[in-house]
C-alpha cells in the first residue's frame, strides 16, 4: 500500500519573523519499505525556539536547514509498518523526523516509548529536551542552594516552568518573569513560584527589584533583552547565569539601538565574580540523561512538578504556531498534533 506524506520544507530564509512564503507544503509518495526499515507516522511535532536559528544560514552550533529540505524537529511517532525486528507495528517512538506526516527510518536514533505510554507527547517536553535543559542548566551551572533567590525568564514556558519548580524543590525562593497577568497567576498559583513579574508592565524593573530585595543568586536566561537589563544590576556577588536562550533576539535583523553596554556588563562580571555560561544540552550533557529521567519521573509521580501543553492541531497551522511561540502567545509547551494515533 502506497503512503503519501505532506512535508513542510524551507523555501527561503526568513528576514525577521518567518512567513508562509518562507515554507512550501509538498506532498510526495513514499517508496516501499526495505528490509530493516520502519514507516513512522508522526503524531506529535515539537516546536522549539532553537528552530529559528536553523532557518538562518548564520554560523551556529548546528548546521542550518538547507533551502528545499524538510524543517527539522523532534517528533513522537507510531510505527505504522515495520520490516525491522527491533520495532513492532503500533509502538511509539521518539524521533527527529521534522515537519512532515510520515518518515522512513532504519531505526537508528529512535527512542522506544512502548506500546501504550501514558502521555506520549511528554517525551517532547517535560521528559524530553526542554525538561532536560531546565534540569541540567539549573542544577549544574546554576548550582542553587537552599535559601537563595532564583529568577527565571519565560517562566511558564516548558523550560522556565520546570526550572522554577526544580528550584522550589531545592529550597530556593523563586521569582518568575512572564508576559501577562494570566501567566503570572499560573506561575504563582499552579507552579508554586513565590512571585512572578509581568515584563509588559511599565514599571517592570521596579517590580522586579522589589520582589528580589535580597538580590538575585541565580538567573536562568531564556529571553535576553529588557529582562536581562533589569536583572543585571540585581545580581549578587558570585551569582550564576545559565544561558539557555535569547528568544527576544531571534527575529532581530540588527543590533538594538542605544549605548554600547558591553563595558558595563564586563565590569559587573568582574567585580561581582559572576559566572555566565551557555550550553547545548545534548552536546554537553547527553551522557547524563538517565540522571535527569530518574529524578523527573519521581517528581512527576509525587506531584512535585506540574506540566502544561499548548496543543495545536494540523500541520497547516505549524508556521503560525511557531510564530506565536516565539512572540510568547503560547501558554506551555507548544506541540502540534499532526495525525491521530493508529
Amino acid at each position: 500500500m502506497s503512503v503519501t506524506s505532506r512535508q513542510l520544507t524551507l523555501a527561503s530564509r526568513p528576514h525577521g519573523a518567518p512567513t508562509d512564503e518562507n515554507f512550501a507544503l509538498k506532498t510526495l509518495e513514499l517508496p516501499p519499505l526495505k528490509n530493516g526499515e520502519v514507516l513512522l507516522r508522526t503524531i506529535y511535532l515539537s516546536l522549539d525556539p532553537y528552530m529559528r536559528g536553523r532557518m538562518s544560514d548564520a554560523k551556529s552550533y548546528a548546521d542550518p536547514v538547507n533551502v528545499g529540505d524538510v524543517m527539522v524537529g523532534a517528533t513522537v511517532c507510531q510505527v505504522q509498518e515495520s520490516k525491522n525486528d527491533s520495532f513492532s507495528e503500533g509502538e511509539w517512538v521518539l524521533a527527529y523526523t521534522g515537519w512532515q506526516d510520515y518518515a522512513i527510518s532504519n531505526g537508528e536514533g529512535l527512542m522506544q516509548l512502548g506500546k501504550e505510554p501514558a502521555n506520549p507527547s511528554y517525551a517532547l517536553g517535560i521528559m524530553g529536551m526542554p525538561g532536560f535543559t531546565a534540569y541540567m542548566g539549573l542544577l549544574d551551572i546554576g548550582a542553587p542552594k537552599a535559601g537563595e533567590t532564583v529568577v527565571v525568564a519565560a517562566a511558564t514556558g516548558p523550560v522556565g516552568a520546570t526550572v522554577g519548580q526544580i528550584a522550589k524543590i531545592k529550597g530556593c525562593r523563586v521569582v518568575g518573569v512572564a508576559g501577562g497577568s494570566e501567566k503570572c497567576k499560573h506561575a504563582v498559583e499552579v507552579l508554586g513560584f513565590d512571585a512572578c513579574i509581568d515584563h509588559k508592565a511599565d514599571d517592570f524593573a521596579e517590580q522586579l527589584e522589589k520582589a528580589c530585595d535580597q538580590g538575585i543568586d541565580v538567573y536562568y536566561e531564556n529571553v535576553g533583552g529588557k529582562v536581562f537589563d533589569a536583572v543585571l544590576p540585581l545580581l549578587n556577588t558570585s551569582a550564576r547565569v545559565p544561558i539557555c536562550g535569547l528568544v527576544s533576539q531571534y527575529n532581530a535583523t540588527s543590533l538594538p539601538e542605544g549605548p554600547d553596554r558591553m563595558g558595563m556588563l564586563m565590569g559587573q562580571l568582574l567585580t561581582k565574580r559572576i559566572k555566565m555560561q551557555g550550553f547545548i544540552i545534548f552536546d554537553d550533557y547527553g551522557h547524563r540523561y538517565d540522571e535527569f529521567a530518574n529524578d523527573m519521573q519521581k517528581w512527576l509521580q509525587d506531584g512535585k512538578i506540574q506540566y502544561r501543553e499548548h496543543l495545536v492541531e494540523g500541520i497547516e497551522n505549524t508556521i503560525s504556531a511557531f510564530n506565536d511561540m516565539i512572540s510568547g502567545k503560547n501558554f506551555g509547551k507548544t506541540v502540534v498534533k499532526i495525525n491521530s494515533p493508529l
